[in-house]
């Protein structure tokens, strides 16, 4: 049974063209957190706080996974794909050899979700670019005893995600539990698990250590994972995938295996010749 091995709480912090959000995960947390390298969380009723967005700007290396539990992002970019990420909706964007976008929020009730960064391996930093857009009618839902799991990646008790990444196999489960529901999911062993609680509270792993929302819950390995919600229920994401376990060079929104080749996507960009496809 996995235990927790670490809890990790976010600072608050601006990006993008006046944005506010919490930071997660970021570059103290890339060795243990591998293959995850940010993740930004956002939760506000104020449009003010992120209104202004998050103007055209490259990316090379990653793949981007922007989820919306309430809100509305409006997407487009330098391969002629625009979009919208509504309600329960999610993008999964591979930025590969190079990829140019933006992402503008537009004014709503609540604006909950987050961003998460994956890595690519080495044999994908160079991968043509691309996206999939999943809408919330598309993702199956497994109920159960008081949980409702939405399965947006991996798979969850035979039920698979809709998505499926080329490159980093990661399961993404978006997990309802109601006071008391209990979770437990059989997991590989050797893979990085950890859990981001939107709200609520609950007890995890077998020592039922107690832990709240807003923080990323980092588990040691092992063969399954547990936990419990607390008396006000639980909301909370789970995301798991392989470790890769490679040097990592990283400058912004760029991210590559050498300072070489960091240097030379920066050298693109003043070029003209970042995009590749």
């Amino acid at each position: 049974m996995r235990e927790i091995a670490q809890v990790v709480t976010g600072n608050r912090a601006i990006d993008g063209a006046g944005v506010h959000l919490v930071r997660v995960l970021g570059r103290p947390t890339i060795t243990d957190f591998d293959p995850f390298l940010m993740l930004d969380a956002f939760d506000s009723t104020d449009p003010k706080d992120y209104i202004k967005g998050f103007p055209w700007h490259p990316h090379r290396g990653i793949e981007t996974v922007t989820y919306l539990a309430q809100g509305h992002i409006i997407h487009s970019d330098s391969l002629g794909n625009a979009g919208d990420i509504k309600d329960g909706g999610c993008q999964w964007m591979t930025a590969g050899s190079g990829i140019m976008h933006q992402e503008m929020p537009q004014a709503s009730p609540r604006m909950l979700g987050l961003q998460l960064w994956l890595n690519l391996p080495r044999e994908g930093k160079m991968t043509p670019p691309k996206y999939n857009d999943i809408r919330d009618e598309d993702v199956k839902v497994v109920t159960d005893a008081g949980a409702s799991v939405r399965v947006l990646s991996g798979q969850y008790k035979g039920t698979s995600g809709v998505m499926a990444g080329d490159h980093v196999k990661m399961t993404m489960l978006d997990i309802t539990l109601q006071p008391g529901a209990h979770f437990h999911m059989d997991t590989p062993r050797d893979e990085t698990l950890f859990v981001y609680p939107f709200s609520g509270s609950g007890q995890f792993g077998p020592s039922l250590r107690e832990e709240g929302a807003r923080q990323a819950i980092l588990f040691t390995q092992g063969d399954e994972v547990a936990f419990t919600a607390g008396k006000e229920g639980m909301h909370l994401m789970l995301f798991m995938g392989r470790p890769l376990k490679e040097p990592i060079s990283w400058g912004g929104p760029i991210v590559m295996n050498t300072r070489d080749e960091l240097m030379k996507a920066f050298d693109d960009l003043d070029r003209g010749t970042f995009i590749k496809v």
